[in-house]
């Protein structure tokens, strides 16, 4: 068995779940783990200084992709920890103000809805909104929700299920006229959409391993307003790196290979983009010989993902029945171990049928150079039972 048995047999349409890493990042990464090894904290010799001086060069690379300065950036270990110190590290500000109001919506990633309910326990008010059919979360919706004690509105940038694109950028200008602060869980978008996260926007979560980088680095974006930081608290302690926020080593292999990964993505999301697109349409043409509907909002849709249900089909039993020719997903893979409906789906208001089988398919077109959709529908369309019967 070699190393590329996998990508051998078996298609790999979960990139929203992760990505591979480009063979340049891993080089970066090993350089820093095996020559460059320095702690960026250390100060007294040339292996510090030079760890130090590659950190500043990634922090300002990174700050630009997002229209933010240098110090906005504080490096986290994934968009997870990002959204968990962005909510529950400006819950402290919102109890000694009387400000205990929250807006988001039902279909955020489990990384914003535990640490949300989590502060309703606490007794914070939470409004779940919900999207409707369409997955889109509109920025009326949000701005009707808004009261004198509203602390914060949390908001994903792109749906991790349905790859709906929600409206960040506009709701940001509108919130910037009013004393809430703006979240945005960026996950699946950063990279992707560029200009939304330009937009004026107080917190932002990133995570490096949905564009390349290796998994275990992201960054929180704390913008300023005006000369007002974001009253944020610490939600660990110990050390003060990452200016008293988040203490802790910085992985500076990570780091490196975040910034390595987002530098590839930039220079080629033209050319992502339009092949994205161009594989969305061959899978959608390939499927047309199938009996299935796309859930979710297909013109505010980013091009690679795309949540489909099968009439007739149980979506966990196709994934087994088509292990051996792509790698797909029903969902987040951080709730993969559980089989009920997707909160997503349901949220939107699915019947539970289609709630229960959506199955998501999500490409870097580089990385399924070999992916035959015609085979993956024939597949599908002799499983499926007769419509007439």
């Amino acid at each position: 068995m070699t190393k590329k048995w996998v990508a051998d047999l078996v298609a790999y349409l979960d990139v929203a779940a992760t990505t591979r890493v480009d063979p340049r990042v891993a080089d970066v990464v090993l350089h820093w783990m095996t020559e460059d090894f320095g702690n960026a904290g250390s100060r007294t010799h040339e292996y510090g200084t030079r760890a130090k001086r590659a950190v500043k060069e990634a922090r300002t690379f990174l700050a630009g992709t997002v229209g933010a300065k240098v110090e906005e950036v504080i490096f986290t270990s994934g968009a997870t920890e990002s959204n968990n110190i962005a909510l529950l590290g400006i819950a402290p500000y919102g109890e000694t103000h009387q400000r205990r109001h929250i807006i988001t919506s039902a279909i955020e990633h489990k990384a914003v809805v535990e640490p949300l309910l989590h502060l309703q326990s606490k007794g914070f008010e939470v409004d779940f909104l919900e999207p409707g059919p369409s997955g889109r979360i509109t920025t009326e919706s949000v701005l009707e929700k808004l009261r004198p004690d509203t602390l914060l509105v949390s908001l994903m940038h792109v749906n991790n299920e349905t790859g709906v694109i929600q409206p960040v950028a506009e709701l940001a200008r509108k919130l910037r006229e009013t004393p809430t602060y703006f979240h945005v869980d960026a996950a699946q978008g950063y990279g992707k959409l560029p200009e939304d996260l330009k937009a004026p926007i107080d917190l932002i979560s990133i995570s490096g391993h949905k564009v390349g980088a290796p998994k275990g680095v992201g960054a929180l974006i704390t913008r300023r307003r005006g000369w007002d930081k974001v009253p944020l608290e610490p939600i660990m302690f110990g050390g003060g790196q990452e200016r008293k926020l988040r203490p802790g080593t910085l992985p500076v292999p990570l780091i490196m290979g975040f910034y390595e990964a987002a530098k590839i993505f930039q220079e080629t999301r033209g050319n992502w983009e339009r092949e994205a697109r161009e594989m969305r349409e061959r899978i959608l043409v390939a499927l047309a010989k199938t009996r299935f509907r796309i859930n979710g909002d297909a013109e505010h849709s980013v091009p690679h993902i795309l949540n489909v249900t099968f009439e007739g089909l149980n979506a966990e039993a196709l994934i087994v029945r088509l292990k051996s020719q792509v790698a797909v997903a029903t969902g987040s893979a951080c709730t993969s171990a559980s089989y009920t409906p997707s909160h997503v789906l349901t949220a939107m208001g699915l019947p539970e049928d289609v709630a229960a089988n959506g199955l998501r398919f999500s490409w870097f077109p580089s990385q399924v150079l070999d992916f035959d959709p015609e085979e993956l529908a024939e597949a599908v369309a002799r499983m499926q039972p007769d419509a007439s019967s």
